[in-house]
């Protein structure tokens, strides 16, 4: 049993759709949650300045006492890779794995697709892992640099025009390719979910990265015996690298519920 919080990295709000899930799936958790959304996006950012951003903000979750780190990035899980938790004191995880092993199970015709950051599918991550679970899998990435920025702003609902047209030139990529599953590999995403799902026609097995991580943050704190033993609802807070005000509101768009503590953390402190 450990009663400590459990912390939430992402380069924005994203994050939150992982934050949800721990939610309804841990509600006795504590979750202070860090937001780098001064520096976001992270996807077009070279693999050496997200690796400095990344441990800056992980830094940061373990001087705040939590007991492990989810970080919920596509972006940062894909360029660290393997090494996430290196030189980490507590259990640290990203969306990679969980959200992989999904995508191995859910698909049908071993035809795997992965919408992502540009740095996410430029570090072959999804697809090395994908052929080490499944050799014989097809897989196909399309970098989506402008998605992120899009749902920053509010610009996600399902019959929202300018996504709509960003999102079908994107999904372009994947005609002929008969894949039966795709892997929404950054935690921004799942805000798109019912947008993509119509888009293709209802037909494909989607794969929300908040949602696989969450419960593969599950699954570690169960076999380590860390899950806490509080009986209430968890408390939240959290921190970001911008204002505080448009963070909340938009926020409270992911999570589904108010965002009350929030505190802006200056970068140059980090």
């Amino acid at each position: 049993m450990d009663n400590r919080p459990i912390g939430v990295f992402d380069s924005g709000l994203g994050g939150l759709t992982a934050v949800r899930e721990l939610r309804r799936i841990l509600p006795g958790e504590d979750i202070i949650f860090f937001g780098d959304t001064g520096r976001v996006p992270y996807g077009s950012r070279s693999p050496h300045i997200i690796k400095e951003y990344a441990k800056q903000c992980m830094d940061f979750l373990e001087k705040q006492d939590v007991k492990m780190i989810l970080v919920a990035c596509g972006t940062v899980s894909s360029v660290l890779g393997e090494k996430i938790g290196e030189g980490r004191k507590i259990p640290c995880i990203g969306v990679l794995e969980p959200t992989v092993k999904a995508a191995v199970s859910a698909t049908k015709n071993k035809n795997i697709g992965l919408i992502a950051t540009m740095a996410t599918v430029a570090s072959g991550s999804y697809e090395k892992l994908t052929a080490k679970l499944m050799p014989e899998a097809n897989f196909t990435g399309k970098g989506c640099p402008l998605f992120v920025p899009l749902v920053e702003n509010g610009y996600f609902a399902s019959d929202c025009e300018v996504t709509r047209l960003v999102a079908k030139d994107y999904l372009s990529a994947f005609e002929g390719k008969d894949i039966d599953t795709l892997i929404l590999g950054c935690t921004h995403y799942p805000l798109l979910y019912n947008l993509i799902d119509s888009i293709t026609e209802y037909k494909l097995n989607l794969i929300d990265s908040g949602k696989e991580a969450a419960l593969g943050a599950k699954a570690l704190l169960e076999e380590r015996d860390m899950l806490s033993g509080w009986r209430k609802i968890g408390g939240m807070k959290f921190f970001v690298t911008d204002k505080e005000e448009g963070f909340a509101k938009l926020g409270k768009e992911f999570l589904g519920e108010e965002l009350s503590d929030v505190t802006r953390v200056e970068i140059e402190e980090l």
